[in-house]
């Protein structure tokens, strides 16, 4: 593992490495906006993705890396990845940019621009909790690449049911127990071990499929 400051015009970003031996893609993973890098998805993805081939890249935003506790507005946020992702596709390997909650907007928002293949959207806020009328279904399907959505029938952001069909070329991947964090409630039949080996599959899967 290793790590890495980029200048961005927000600041400093920092991404660190979970690098495969024999990279066939690279996974940029940025975090949400009520945590970190330490969330328990990314941190299982790191771990599990490099020996298929997929160099993990988790992103820290500069608000992050600076030590400030609220997330800046959504441009800073695209301002504060976009030169990462940029720098990651210089890997001579296929990028994917994804992430969890805020993370995944951004992502869809900054994807195509970057020169990335496709989108991995981990828990999107499809809308505000109790708010289904704030949809933000367009900003998802107007990512303009092959997205996975992996989203717990129990987020209060959106649960699978109440996204529109994937456009083809998308998947959506329901887990069946699990919060937004996708942390499972201890009287699940599936265990924290169990989700978070569903969710690594998919993801694995899913991106070696775009290469």
């Amino acid at each position: 593992m290793t790590a890495e400051l980029v200048p961005t015009p927000a600041g400093e970003a920092r991404i660190t490495y979970h690098r495969a031996a024999a990279p066939k893609a690279v996974l940029a993973l940025g975090h949400g906006a009520g945590g970190g890098i330490e969330a328990r998805d990314l941190v299982a993805l790191a771990a599990a993705l490099p020996p298929l081939g997929i160099t993990v890249a988790l992103v820290e935003q500069p608000w992050r890396v600076a030590g400030r506790r609220v997330a800046p507005a959504p441009k800073t946020l695209d301002a504060g990845w976009t030169p990462v992702a940029e720098l990651l596709a210089g890997e001579c390997v296929p990028l994917v940019v994804g992430g969890r909650s805020a993370g995944a907007r951004v992502a869809c928002r900054t994807g195509a621009a970057t020169g990335a293949v496709g989108v991995v959207a981990l828990a999107f806020p499809l809308h505000p909790p109790g708010r289904p009328e704030k949809s933000r279904a367009e900003e998802l399907l107007g990512a303009g690449l092959p997205t996975l959505v992996v989203q717990s029938v129990a987020d209060p952001f959106g649960g699978p049911a109440e996204f529109p069909e994937p456009p083809p070329g998308c998947a959506l991947v329901p887990v069946p127990y699990g919060g937004h964090g996708f942390e499972v409630p201890k009287r699940a039949p599936m265990g924290q071990d169990e989700v978070l080996e569903l969710i690594t599959g998919a993801v694995g899967d899913w991106v070696l499929g775009l290469l």
